[in-house]
């Protein structure tokens, strides 16, 4: 789909409760993730949908999200934290923000990687900065695990959820990526 389509996508949301605090989650109507994040981080949220919905390319409609959505996060917060990288998407980035939410997807549980180390990963050794701010324009928290990113220093850096979720979900992943 390229930017200019005038396609129309219906978005359903729904809750999923986790150990950290309740996610918020849309999908559209091919059960494709469009947006996730915890619930009392609502104003990253409605920014970035407002935005989106005011393109006219979306809209919201009753339904509720897949079985199969809640299923997978569960399982994630049991321990198989490898799953959500099954979870279909629908970016709606620019093209660099899709393509370093796609390859941050390729970064295990356990494993975390600089800014720095992240863009050479890309293939684009300068981009430290444009990672560090597609990072933090991520949509899809967890699914697309910004959280894996840290600074050159090996330190927990920014994230939208705050750092002590950030902390918890590092030490979840280390914990149970070998099980």
């Amino acid at each position: 789909m390229t930017r200019k389509s005038k396609e129309q996508f219906g978005l359903v949301s729904g809750t999923v409760t986790t150990p950290i605090g309740p996610l918020v989650v849309i999908e559209d109507e091919a059960d494709a993730l469009f947006m996730v994040e915890f619930a009392d981080c609502d104003h990253r949220m409605d920014r970035w949908l407002r935005h989106r919905l005011a393109s006219g390319r979306y809209r919201l409609r009753a339904g509720t999200i897949s079985a199969r959505t809640r299923e997978t996060f569960a399982a994630y917060f049991d321990g198989v934290v490898g799953i959500l990288r099954t979870l279909p998407l629908r970016l709606d980035g620019t093209s660099f923000q899709n393509e370093m939410w796609t390859t941050l997807r390729e970064v295990i549980p356990g494993e975390t990687l600089a800014y720095g180390a992240f863009a050479e990963r890309l293939g684009r050794p300068n981009a430290a900065r444009a990672v560090g701010h597609a990072n933090g324009t991520n949509p899809l928290s967890i699914v697309v695990p910004c959280h894996r990113l840290v600074g050159a220093n090996g330190a927990l850096t920014k994230y939208g959820g705050g750092l002590e979720r950030k902390r918890w979900l590092l030490d979840h992943e280390a914990r149970c990526a070998g099980a």
